[in-house]
């Protein structure tokens, strides 16, 4: 039953992935990855890997907690989560690296159309908001990606990326006045972070396949 539960788990997420990736090389897709491209900037890249460190102690240590490595996707076979598309069920064999090499390609071109949906959702109007409805929206972006299927101690720990997120767009407000343009200056930083964990994995999906990882 949880072989089942892989594949179509994987079926969907490929499906929907193709769909996001047709969505973002056309029509107004298309033009707001172009604008979120052209906007990055050095300021955008060098907080990547700091975010990211403290991402991943934040993760380790919750890690450690009783319960918290749970997540459905790990439960019904998978690792990591859906849209890196690695399972158990393919370890050892050309699927191992295959499926997560098409997945992550088919994201790539997707991501600032990820990045913008998040910021509107969770960033966007926070220069009314009060502290504690701040907190509350950077605790929900983070578990918000329990949905995709990662540990719920990954998804507490995301949270400290969404703190840095809230930063980039209450930073840029104070500076312009213009929402848009905070929103469009935190969707580039939330691009570019998740930019820097899709080439890392794309490196270690390519190393894997040719038995260097």
């Amino acid at each position: 039953m949880e072989t089942v539960l892989t594949y179509v788990v994987l079926a969907v997420v490929g499906v929907r992935l193709l769909t996001a990736a047709r969505l973002a090389l056309t029509g107004r897709g298309r033009a707001t990855v172009v604008e979120v491209a052209r906007r990055v900037r050095w300021r955008h890249v060098w907080p990547v890997p700091l975010v990211l460190t403290a991402v991943a102690t934040v993760a380790t240590l919750l890690l450690a907690v009783p319960g918290l490595d749970w997540g459905w996707w790990t439960a019904i076979g998978g690792q990591g989560n859906p849209i890196a598309g690695t399972t158990d069920r393919t370890t050892g064999t050309v699927w191992e690296w295959i499926i997560p090499l098409a997945f992550l390609l088919l994201v790539l071109p997707s991501l600032p159309l990820f990045a913008l949906a998040e910021e509107r959702m969770f960033r966007q109007g926070a220069e009314q908001w009060t502290f504690a409805r701040r907190a509350r929206k950077v605790l929900a972006f983070g578990l918000v990606h329990l949905i995709i299927g990662i540990p719920i101690a990954v998804a507490l720990a995301l949270s400290v990326g969404g703190v840095y997120f809230m930063n980039v767009y209450l930073r840029r407000f104070r500076s312009t006045r213009e929402p848009r343009e905070s929103v469009m200056e935190s969707t580039t930083a939330h691009a570019t972070y998740n930019a820097f964990i899709l080439t890392t994995g794309l490196v270690l999906v390519v190393f894997s396949a040719f038995g260097v990882a």
